[in-house]
């Protein structure tokens, strides 16, 4: 494919500018995580046998940092499994991921599994960073068909506010890296390789069975464009739209099923008569069960209460039971200071929809199923206000509603920055509208003829892979307001995550 070829400078410095910044907060987490004592969270932290060796030690200071808050659990179940009920609200394709790899890397000096772990989860995690950022690169120019726009939120993906969260052992990076692949392979046509991305993302995080809408709705719109370009006969009708419907039917069952065969896992291991396990649970584990509440697989006691629900799901149980996640329960007073840390994501994500709605208000009321006079022509509008662009921005405005008022709301960022590119394409779009260092096909300034720090000169007018984020930061001076705020937003909360998550304190 040539978009992966070596001829494309574009793709080449996003790979590049990826690897770099994951190299750079690995620096950092690490750094800070020896410089700042870590915080005494009520969180989980399961008891690790002995002490270990200097290498394990020494891997404990480098990626300690990773394992922090919800990568506890993930590390936990990629060593031992689904052995306490609450570890279930964390799918299992990332275990999964880290556990094989740990396991086929050969290890020159010996190693405890968490150190095994932690160092695949940053070795993992890289790879699929860098994979994510080349995925929204080809998206981004299938859909918005502007390179230079696709090109820069690529490059702000890499400095993604839930840029820890990409780096950490959380399941975000294999998400996104599947999602952003599927989106791709749907706008190219290649429905069915789409539907299997979608499947596989739907078993890394829950919010991937959202992704269902994609499939149904470029159906839905392949559909409905036929039928105004070309009408077939009315006795075909209802022939076409059962085949519609069953296509449709088909491919939300496959990105359904994974979510579903583990809810099933679930209820076999939790519910199912005398679960045996392949060893005895360690004791210092059971009394932190007992301590904290938590209900252990195999060691009897009353039945959950999910176990007898008409369609059992462990997943929404948990988020209920253990985490109080569901409609305003977040609304309270004491909880202002998360709504503020949401605050920048919420308005950014806000103003993106509102933007798209009154650029094409006809076309938002039709559901983007009219067949306008200008694509019949081949003269669409394209960038991020462009037609294609009307489901990623519906998307994005489902998860906003949803996550602002049914879930804690400070997860708001990584929610929508590893779920959507909306967040990278409009702000990709604000900085090319309104900052004047992007103008420039030149090497010069052309608002104050002082030459532009960070740009090459054979890059000029050429399209090649000039990298204007590093362009922006190294002129930080001369840019707006606007331009300011955006990149404070993206480069505060990447450095931000890395301080205080790395060290157990609170954040998003």
């Amino acid at each position: 494919m040539e978009l992966w070829g070596r001829a494309d400078p574009q793709l080449r410095e996003v790979v590049w500018f990826s690897l770099r910044c994951r190299a750079l907060a690995l620096l950092l987490q690490a750094m800070f995580n020896v410089l700042i004592p870590d915080h005494a969270a009520d969180a989980f932290s399961p008891p690790r046998p002995g002490a270990g060796g200097p290498w394990d030690a020494l891997l404990e200071r480098l990626l300690g940092g990773l394992g922090r808050w919800d990568a506890e659990h993930f590390l936990f179940i990629a060593e031992r499994g689904y052995l306490l009920e609450h570890n279930c609200a964390f799918l299992p394709l990332f275990p999964l991921g880290l556990r094989a790899l740990a396991g086929l890397l050969a290890w020159p000096v010996p190693l405890q599994p968490r150190s095994r772990l932690l160092l695949a989860a940053a070795l993992l995690n890289t790879l699929l960073s860098a994979l994510a950022a080349a995925a929204l690169l080809a998206l981004g120019r299938t859909v918005l068909r502007r390179p230079r726009r696709a090109f820069l939120a690529a490059l702000l993906f890499s400095l993604s506010p839930a840029g820890v969260f990409m780096a950490a052992a959380y399941s975000e990076s294999l998400f996104t890296c599947l999602a952003l692949g599927a989106m791709w392979q749907l706008e190219k046509g290649h429905g069915w390789l789409a539907t299997l991305l979608f499947s596989l993302a739907s078993g890394a995080r829950a919010n991937g069975l959202v992704n269902a809408g994609f499939l149904l709705y470029a159906r839905g719109k392949r559909f409905a464009l036929q039928l105004q370009v070309a009408p077939p006969p009315l006795r075909k009708l209802p022939l076409l739209v059962l085949r519609l419907a069953s296509l449709a039917a088909l491919m939300c069952a496959g990105v359904f099923l994974p979510f579903a065969l583990f809810q099933y896992y679930a209820y076999l291991r939790f519910c199912g008569p005398g679960t045996e396990l392949g060893q005895p649970i360690p004791e210092p584990l059971l009394q932190l069960a007992r301590d904290k509440g938590y209900r252990v697989v195999g060691t009897g006691g009353a039945e959950p209460p999910w176990c007898s629900q008409r369609f059992p799901v462990v997943y929404s149980y948990i988020q209920d039971t253990y985490w109080n996640v569901g409609f305003l329960r977040y609304f309270e007073l004491r909880q202002i200071p998360n709504f503020l840390l949401a605050l920048p994501v919420a308005l950014l994500s806000s103003w993106a929809a509102w933007t798209y709605i009154s650029t094409n208000p006809r076309h938002c009321l039709t559901l983007g199923l009219e067949r306008r006079r200008s694509e019949e022509k081949g003269k669409a509008r394209d960038g991020f206000c462009g037609p294609a662009a009307f489901v990623y921005v519906v998307h994005s405005s489902a998860l906003l509603v949803f996550g602002f008022f049914c879930m804690h709301v400070q997860v708001l960022t990584r929610f929508l920055g590893s779920s959507s590119p909306i967040l990278y394409w409009f702000s990709a779009h604000l900085l090319q509208e309104h900052e004047p260092l992007l103008w420039s096909t030149g090497t010069d300034n052309p608002t104050s003829g002082k030459p532009l720090r960070g740009k090459s000169p054979s890059s000029c007018g050429k399209g090649t892979s000039d990298n204007p984020v590093v362009r922006l930061l190294l002129n930080w001076r001369s840019l707006t307001p606007l331009s300011k705020s955006i990149l404070g937003f993206f480069l505060g909360y990447w450095l931000l995550g890395l301080i205080l998550h790395c060290n157990f304190l609170p954040w998003t």
